[in-house]
């Protein structure tokens, strides 16, 4: 029972959810764990791009523990904090991660879990996956970011029906709402989260961090402002040596080196 965390070809940090006997749920100690994994990531400078997925072929992550974790938000919220947005497993808060993130998904992917997929960049899935924020029917609602992420991922209208609901979606109309982006059989689904990945690492990592924060700025910014970051972000990428190899290489007809400055 734990945190997987593994460094594939040196720039992909694969984390795993392993609790498959709860349906990879997050108690609190697992969720202050994948936190740490999550900031192990963030701090990596070697690290490019990360995979997060579930063990076991039941589910993806069930969100909280209920017995346990849900305990412990109630206690916060009687202690009336200032601030109470919460980062479930240290993904779902505003900016908690600024590199590129992938969620493989196979089987249940609901509430929490649901949650951490969406703050997630890309999102992959197999047939067997399951999706829904049922929050509603435990008289609470979707608090890791559900209420603000799906709607705008999904669109408006799906977004409704599923929380207002709680009822789930299969992997088929999850791939039609935009939800996810690719759909694969199970024993493709590491296959095909490693190949985006590796697409990624071989591109200029100022380049990905630098258009992941514009494109995440857009939903949020008026247009105005969104072109004068984008134009700011440009400027400072076109003064650096990776900017430079990558015409020098394109060029040349070789592979760019990137530095990473």
């Amino acid at each position: 029972m734990s945190i997987d965390f593994r460094v594939i070809d040196q720039h992909i940090a694969h984390l795993t959810i392993n609790r498959p006997e709860r349906l990879n749920a997050l108690d609190v100690e697992h969720d202050r764990a994948l936190a740490a994994a999550w900031k192990r990531f963030n701090e990596d400078a070697n690290l490019k791009v990360a995979v997060l997925t579930g063990s076991g072929e039941r589910a993806f992550c069930t969100g909280a523990d209920i017995l346990d974790y849900l305990a412990h938000r109630r206690s916060m919220a009687e202690q009336a904090l200032d601030d109470a947005t919460v980062s479930f497993g240290g993904l779902t808060a505003d900016q908690d991660v600024v590199k590129p993130t992938i969620a493989a998904i196979d089987g249940f992917c609901v509430a929490g879990g649901l949650e951490l997929a969406l703050a997630c960049d890309i999102r992959i899935a197999t047939r067997n996956a399951r999706f829904a924020l049922p929050e509603v029917r435990w008289g609470i609602l979707p608090g890791g970011g559900g209420t603000q992420r799906l709607g705008k991922i999904a669109g408006l209208g799906v977004a409704m029906r599923m929380i207002l609901t709680g009822d789930e979606i299969r992997a088929d109309e999850a791939l039609n709402c935009g939800l996810i982006t690719d759909l694969v059989e199970p024993h493709e689904l590491e296959g095909t989260a490693l190949a985006i990945a590796r697409r990624i690492v071989r591109n200029g990592p100022l380049a990905v961090v630098a258009a992941r924060r514009a494109l995440l700025a857009s939903f949020g910014l008026p247009m105005k402002q969104g072109l004068k970051m984008e134009a700011e972000l440009q400027r400072d990428l076109l003064l650096t040596h990776d900017a430079a190899e990558g015409v020098a290489a394109f060029a040349a007809r070789r592979p760019p080196e990137f530095k990473g400055r």
